[in-house]
Protein backbone atom coordinates (compact mmCIF):
# COMPACT_ATOMS: atom_id res chain seq x y z
CA UNK A 1 0.00 0.00 0.00
CA UNK A 2 1.60 3.37 -0.92
CA UNK A 3 2.06 5.75 2.03
CA UNK A 4 1.21 9.26 2.11
CA UNK A 5 3.73 12.04 1.70
CA UNK A 6 5.73 13.15 4.44
CA UNK A 7 4.27 16.50 4.05
CA UNK A 8 0.50 15.31 4.22
CA UNK A 9 1.55 13.45 7.88
CA UNK A 10 3.38 16.45 9.33
CA UNK A 11 0.80 19.09 7.80
CA UNK A 12 -2.11 17.55 6.57
CA UNK A 13 -3.89 15.53 9.01
CA UNK A 14 -2.57 18.18 11.94
CA UNK A 15 -4.41 20.95 10.03
CA UNK A 16 -7.25 18.85 9.25
CA UNK A 17 -7.69 17.49 12.84
CA UNK A 18 -7.74 20.97 14.35
CA UNK A 19 -10.43 22.32 11.90
CA UNK A 20 -12.92 19.61 12.66
CA UNK A 21 -11.74 20.75 16.30
CA UNK A 22 -12.39 24.19 16.06
CA UNK A 23 -15.44 23.62 14.02
CA UNK A 24 -16.93 21.68 16.53
CA UNK A 25 -15.85 23.80 19.22
CA UNK A 26 -17.69 26.71 17.20
CA UNK A 27 -20.62 24.17 17.32
CA UNK A 28 -20.59 24.29 21.43
CA UNK A 29 -20.13 27.80 21.56
CA UNK A 30 -23.47 28.36 19.84
CA UNK A 31 -25.05 26.01 22.03
CA UNK A 32 -24.22 28.28 24.68
CA UNK A 33 -25.56 31.06 23.09
CA UNK A 34 -22.31 33.08 22.07
CA UNK A 35 -21.16 34.07 19.02
CA UNK A 36 -17.75 31.96 17.75
CA UNK A 37 -16.97 34.24 15.30
CA UNK A 38 -16.42 37.23 17.82
CA UNK A 39 -14.39 34.33 20.49
CA UNK A 40 -12.23 33.49 17.95
CA UNK A 41 -11.23 36.91 17.52
CA UNK A 42 -11.20 37.86 21.02
CA UNK A 43 -8.80 35.01 21.46
CA UNK A 44 -6.37 35.97 18.34
CA UNK A 45 -6.14 39.52 19.93
CA UNK A 46 -5.79 38.52 23.42
CA UNK A 47 -3.43 36.22 22.27
CA UNK A 48 -1.66 37.16 19.69
CA UNK A 49 -2.58 40.84 19.51
CA UNK A 50 -0.02 42.66 21.61
CA UNK A 51 2.93 41.69 23.00
CA UNK A 52 1.51 41.01 26.51
CA UNK A 53 -0.32 38.57 24.79
CA UNK A 54 2.68 36.93 22.79
CA UNK A 55 4.79 37.11 26.54
CA UNK A 56 1.86 34.76 27.92
CA UNK A 57 1.83 32.96 25.05
CA UNK A 58 5.41 32.35 24.62
CA UNK A 59 5.42 31.63 28.34
CA UNK A 60 2.58 28.79 27.87
CA UNK A 61 4.43 27.22 25.01
CA UNK A 62 7.93 26.89 26.80
CA UNK A 63 6.72 24.72 29.33
CA UNK A 64 4.61 23.26 26.35
CA UNK A 65 8.17 22.87 24.81
CA UNK A 66 10.09 21.09 27.15
CA UNK A 67 7.17 18.11 28.28
CA UNK A 68 6.55 17.77 24.50
CA UNK A 69 10.16 17.22 24.13
CA UNK A 70 10.53 14.82 26.71
CA UNK A 71 7.10 13.07 25.74
CA UNK A 72 8.91 12.53 22.23
CA UNK A 73 11.97 11.14 23.19
CA UNK A 74 9.98 8.47 25.10
CA UNK A 75 8.13 7.86 21.99
CA UNK A 76 10.81 7.14 19.67
CA UNK A 77 11.82 3.87 22.38
CA UNK A 78 7.45 3.08 22.12
CA UNK A 79 7.90 4.18 25.70
CA UNK A 80 4.61 6.25 26.77
CA UNK A 81 5.89 8.90 29.55
CA UNK A 82 2.82 9.72 31.31
CA UNK A 83 5.32 10.77 34.19
CA UNK A 84 6.22 14.38 33.15
CA UNK A 85 4.03 15.97 35.60
CA UNK A 86 5.70 14.51 38.50
CA UNK A 87 9.46 14.47 36.67
CA UNK A 88 8.42 18.38 36.17
CA UNK A 89 7.59 18.83 40.17
CA UNK A 90 11.23 17.20 41.30
CA UNK A 91 12.84 19.25 38.58
CA UNK A 92 11.34 22.14 40.49
CA UNK A 93 12.81 21.02 43.79
CA UNK A 94 16.25 20.81 41.48
CA UNK A 95 15.96 24.19 41.08
CA UNK A 96 15.43 25.23 44.24
CA UNK A 97 18.02 23.32 45.49
CA UNK A 98 20.75 25.12 43.46
CA UNK A 99 18.89 28.52 43.45
CA UNK A 100 18.65 28.80 47.48
CA UNK A 101 21.74 27.00 48.76
CA UNK A 102 24.42 28.26 46.24
CA UNK A 103 25.27 31.50 46.30
CA UNK A 104 25.83 32.68 42.40
CA UNK A 105 27.07 35.97 41.43
CA UNK A 106 24.90 36.23 38.31
CA UNK A 107 22.02 35.27 36.51
CA UNK A 108 23.78 33.26 33.73
CA UNK A 109 25.88 31.24 36.14
CA UNK A 110 22.79 30.54 37.84
CA UNK A 111 20.73 29.42 35.15
CA UNK A 112 23.34 26.74 34.26
CA UNK A 113 23.28 25.45 37.54
CA UNK A 114 19.87 25.35 37.79
CA UNK A 115 19.64 23.66 34.44
CA UNK A 116 21.55 20.64 35.51
CA UNK A 117 19.66 20.36 38.71
CA UNK A 118 16.23 20.35 37.27
CA UNK A 119 17.50 17.89 34.72
CA UNK A 120 19.26 15.64 37.19
CA UNK A 121 16.39 15.08 39.49
CA UNK A 122 14.01 15.18 36.49
CA UNK A 123 16.00 12.33 34.91
CA UNK A 124 15.92 10.62 38.31
CA UNK A 125 12.33 10.17 38.97
CA UNK A 126 12.38 9.12 35.82
CA UNK A 127 15.17 5.90 36.43
CA UNK A 128 13.24 3.90 38.94
CA UNK A 129 10.04 3.46 36.30
CA UNK A 130 12.46 2.81 33.69
CA UNK A 131 14.09 0.29 35.72
CA UNK A 132 11.24 -1.23 36.79
CA UNK A 133 9.56 -1.58 33.09
CA UNK A 134 13.88 -2.92 31.71
CA UNK A 135 13.89 -5.50 34.61
CA UNK A 136 10.46 -5.87 36.30
CA UNK A 137 7.98 -5.93 33.02
CA UNK A 138 6.04 -3.39 35.14
CA UNK A 139 4.38 -1.41 32.52
CA UNK A 140 5.60 2.37 32.11
CA UNK A 141 2.16 3.54 31.87
CA UNK A 142 1.00 2.54 35.49
CA UNK A 143 4.45 3.35 37.03
CA UNK A 144 4.61 6.95 35.28
CA UNK A 145 0.96 7.67 36.50
CA UNK A 146 2.13 6.67 39.96
CA UNK A 147 5.14 8.46 40.59
CA UNK A 148 2.97 11.50 39.97
CA UNK A 149 1.29 11.16 42.88
CA UNK A 150 4.18 10.02 44.87
CA UNK A 151 6.38 13.56 43.15
CA UNK A 152 2.87 15.75 44.43
CA UNK A 153 2.98 14.12 48.12
CA UNK A 154 6.78 14.26 48.52
CA UNK A 155 6.54 17.99 47.23
CA UNK A 156 3.71 18.84 49.80
CA UNK A 157 5.65 17.29 52.90
CA UNK A 158 8.72 19.48 51.62
CA UNK A 159 7.02 22.61 51.25
CA UNK A 160 4.99 22.40 54.40
CA UNK A 161 7.79 21.00 56.66
CA UNK A 162 10.97 21.53 55.50
CA UNK A 163 11.51 24.30 53.08
CA UNK A 164 9.19 26.91 54.33
CA UNK A 165 10.11 29.67 55.54
CA UNK A 166 9.40 30.33 59.33
CA UNK A 167 5.76 32.47 59.52
CA UNK A 168 4.98 31.69 56.28
CA UNK A 169 1.46 30.22 55.41
CA UNK A 170 2.26 29.15 51.83
CA UNK A 171 3.20 25.65 50.67
CA UNK A 172 6.30 27.63 49.00
CA UNK A 173 9.86 27.86 49.46
CA UNK A 174 11.77 31.94 49.98
CA UNK A 175 12.23 33.73 47.34
CA UNK A 176 15.03 33.07 44.97
CA UNK A 177 18.04 35.39 45.46
CA UNK A 178 17.87 38.27 43.31
CA UNK A 179 21.10 37.20 41.56
CA UNK A 180 19.17 34.15 39.99
CA UNK A 181 16.32 35.84 38.54
CA UNK A 182 16.18 35.00 34.82
CA UNK A 183 16.08 38.44 32.55
CA UNK A 184 12.33 38.34 30.63
CA UNK A 185 11.84 38.76 27.55
CA UNK A 186 11.25 42.71 28.01
CA UNK A 187 14.52 42.91 29.17
CA UNK A 188 16.02 41.26 26.54
CA UNK A 189 15.22 42.95 23.60
CA UNK A 190 14.77 46.95 25.28
CA UNK A 191 18.74 47.07 24.09
CA UNK A 192 17.70 45.84 20.87
CA UNK A 193 15.54 48.88 20.47
CA UNK A 194 12.47 46.01 20.58
CA UNK A 195 9.82 47.11 22.79
CA UNK A 196 8.12 44.18 24.93
CA UNK A 197 5.37 44.05 27.78
CA UNK A 198 7.42 43.92 31.52
CA UNK A 199 4.15 42.34 32.35
CA UNK A 200 4.76 39.74 30.43
CA UNK A 201 6.50 36.32 32.16
CA UNK A 202 7.91 34.92 29.27
CA UNK A 203 11.80 34.66 30.04
CA UNK A 204 15.49 33.82 28.56
CA UNK A 205 14.66 30.08 29.49
CA UNK A 206 12.47 29.93 25.95
CA UNK A 207 15.86 30.06 24.61
CA UNK A 208 16.95 26.97 26.47
CA UNK A 209 13.68 25.09 25.47
CA UNK A 210 14.83 26.11 21.64
CA UNK A 211 18.28 24.81 22.10
CA UNK A 212 16.43 21.16 23.57
CA UNK A 213 14.36 21.31 20.66
CA UNK A 214 17.62 21.16 18.46
CA UNK A 215 19.44 18.54 21.31
CA UNK A 216 16.80 16.05 20.82
CA UNK A 217 16.89 16.69 16.68
CA UNK A 218 20.64 15.93 16.88
CA UNK A 219 20.78 13.00 19.41
CA UNK A 220 17.36 11.55 17.65
CA UNK A 221 18.50 11.67 13.84
CA UNK A 222 21.95 12.49 14.30
CA UNK A 223 23.67 9.82 16.68
CA UNK A 224 24.29 6.14 17.13
CA UNK A 225 22.55 6.41 20.17
CA UNK A 226 19.68 8.25 18.73
CA UNK A 227 19.75 5.24 16.06
CA UNK A 228 19.53 2.42 18.91
CA UNK A 229 16.40 4.28 20.10
CA UNK A 230 14.55 4.46 17.17
CA UNK A 231 15.01 1.06 16.20
CA UNK A 232 14.24 -0.18 19.38
CA UNK A 233 11.11 1.06 19.21
CA UNK A 234 10.66 -0.12 15.53
CA UNK A 235 11.11 -3.35 16.83
CA UNK A 236 12.60 -4.67 20.06
CA UNK A 237 13.14 -8.29 18.44
CA UNK A 238 14.98 -6.95 15.70
CA UNK A 239 16.81 -4.57 17.80
CA UNK A 240 17.68 -7.39 20.10
CA UNK A 241 19.02 -9.29 16.99
CA UNK A 242 21.31 -6.04 15.99
CA UNK A 243 23.09 -6.73 19.93
CA UNK A 244 20.83 -3.43 20.96
CA UNK A 245 20.59 -3.35 24.81
CA UNK A 246 16.73 -3.27 25.31
CA UNK A 247 17.33 -2.33 29.33
CA UNK A 248 20.17 0.42 28.24
CA UNK A 249 18.14 1.40 25.64
CA UNK A 250 14.97 2.22 28.14
CA UNK A 251 17.15 4.03 30.82
CA UNK A 252 18.49 6.10 28.58
CA UNK A 253 15.19 7.48 26.92
CA UNK A 254 13.07 7.42 29.99
CA UNK A 255 16.02 9.20 31.82
CA UNK A 256 16.68 11.75 29.21
CA UNK A 257 12.99 12.43 28.83
CA UNK A 258 12.88 13.03 32.45
CA UNK A 259 15.43 15.45 32.18
CA UNK A 260 14.28 17.64 29.72
CA UNK A 261 10.64 17.70 31.81
CA UNK A 262 12.62 18.36 35.17
CA UNK A 263 14.00 21.69 32.53
CA UNK A 264 10.05 22.97 32.21
CA UNK A 265 10.82 23.77 36.18
CA UNK A 266 13.30 26.69 34.82
CA UNK A 267 10.44 29.00 33.17
CA UNK A 268 8.16 28.34 36.01
CA UNK A 269 10.30 28.04 38.82
CA UNK A 270 13.23 30.17 38.19
CA UNK A 271 11.74 32.18 35.95
CA UNK A 272 8.17 33.36 36.80
CA UNK A 273 7.65 32.47 39.98
CA UNK A 274 11.23 33.25 41.21
CA UNK A 275 10.72 30.61 44.17
CA UNK A 276 9.31 26.86 44.43
CA UNK A 277 5.28 26.69 44.72
CA UNK A 278 3.39 23.55 45.60
CA UNK A 279 1.75 22.98 41.84
CA UNK A 280 3.37 24.85 39.62
CA UNK A 281 3.85 22.54 36.81
CA UNK A 282 -0.35 23.35 36.53
CA UNK A 283 -0.93 20.24 33.91
CA UNK A 284 2.18 20.90 31.90
CA UNK A 285 3.01 17.44 31.90
CA UNK A 286 0.00 16.06 30.54
CA UNK A 287 -0.52 18.70 27.74
CA UNK A 288 2.92 17.60 26.37
CA UNK A 289 1.58 14.34 25.63
CA UNK A 290 -0.86 15.90 23.45
CA UNK A 291 2.09 18.44 22.23
CA UNK A 292 3.80 15.40 20.88
CA UNK A 293 1.07 13.38 19.35
CA UNK A 294 0.03 16.73 17.24
CA UNK A 295 3.92 17.74 16.98
CA UNK A 296 4.75 13.99 15.36
CA UNK A 297 7.70 13.32 17.86
CA UNK A 298 9.68 15.67 15.45
CA UNK A 299 10.78 18.98 17.23
CA UNK A 300 9.92 21.16 15.07
CA UNK A 301 6.25 20.07 14.76
CA UNK A 302 6.60 20.35 19.18
CA UNK A 303 7.55 23.96 18.86
CA UNK A 304 4.50 24.58 16.52
CA UNK A 305 2.24 22.42 18.77
CA UNK A 306 3.51 24.40 21.61
CA UNK A 307 2.85 27.70 20.27
CA UNK A 308 -0.65 26.46 19.49
CA UNK A 309 -1.23 25.27 23.00
CA UNK A 310 0.19 28.72 24.07
CA UNK A 311 -2.30 30.64 22.18
CA UNK A 312 -5.24 28.35 23.53
CA UNK A 313 -4.01 28.89 26.83
CA UNK A 314 -3.72 32.63 26.51
CA UNK A 315 -6.77 32.93 24.64
CA UNK A 316 -9.20 30.70 26.47
CA UNK A 317 -8.12 33.15 29.56
CA UNK A 318 -8.65 36.22 28.10
CA UNK A 319 -12.32 34.33 26.56
CA UNK A 320 -13.13 33.57 30.14
CA UNK A 321 -12.15 36.83 31.69
CA UNK A 322 -14.03 38.86 28.91
CA UNK A 323 -17.43 36.60 28.30
CA UNK A 324 -19.55 34.80 29.49
CA UNK A 325 -18.07 31.53 28.66
CA UNK A 326 -17.15 29.69 31.36
CA UNK A 327 -13.33 28.38 32.20
CA UNK A 328 -14.61 25.48 31.85
CA UNK A 329 -15.72 25.24 28.17
CA UNK A 330 -11.77 26.54 27.33
CA UNK A 331 -11.21 23.26 28.86
CA UNK A 332 -13.23 21.53 26.47
CA UNK A 333 -11.93 22.94 23.57
CA UNK A 334 -8.61 22.24 24.14
CA UNK A 335 -9.83 18.92 25.05
CA UNK A 336 -11.42 18.41 21.34
CA UNK A 337 -8.15 19.44 19.77
CA UNK A 338 -5.90 16.90 22.05
CA UNK A 339 -9.18 14.27 20.97
CA UNK A 340 -8.87 14.83 17.23
CA UNK A 341 -5.34 15.38 17.22
CA UNK A 342 -4.52 12.42 19.60
CA UNK A 343 -7.04 9.99 19.88
CA UNK A 344 -8.70 9.90 16.98
CA UNK A 345 -5.74 10.38 14.54
CA UNK A 346 -6.89 7.23 12.52
CA UNK A 347 -10.76 9.06 11.49
CA UNK A 348 -8.56 11.86 9.65
CA UNK A 349 -4.91 9.79 8.42
CA UNK A 350 -7.39 6.47 7.16
CA UNK A 351 -9.75 8.58 4.34
CA UNK A 352 -6.49 10.49 3.20
CA UNK A 353 -4.39 7.37 3.05
CA UNK A 354 -7.20 5.90 0.62
CA UNK A 355 -7.62 9.29 -1.21
CA UNK A 356 -3.68 9.61 -1.90
CA UNK A 357 -3.49 5.95 -2.99
CA UNK A 358 -6.58 6.64 -5.26
CA UNK A 359 -4.53 9.41 -7.13
CA UNK A 360 -1.53 7.82 -7.16
CA UNK A 361 -3.19 5.21 -8.81
CA UNK A 362 -5.10 7.13 -11.47
CA UNK A 363 -1.28 9.11 -11.86
CA UNK A 364 0.13 5.61 -12.62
Amino acid sequence: MQKMPVWADVILIPLVSLLLAALLSAAVIVGIGEDPQAALKLMISGALGSTYGWGYTLYYATNFIFTGLAVSVAFHAKLFNIGGEGQAMLGGLGVALVALYIPWPHWSFALIGCTIGAALLGAAWAYIPAILQAKRGSHIVITTIMFNFIAFALLNYLLVNVMRPAGSMDPATASFPEATHLPTLHMLLEPLGIKFSKAAPANVSLVFALLAAVFVWLLIWRTRLGYEIRAFGHSESAARYAGINPVRITVIAMMVSGALAGMMSLNTTMGEGERLILNSTEGAGFIGIAVALMGRSHPVGVVVASILFGFLYQGGAELALWTSIPRDLIVVIQALVILFTGALDNMVRMPLERLFLMFGRKEG
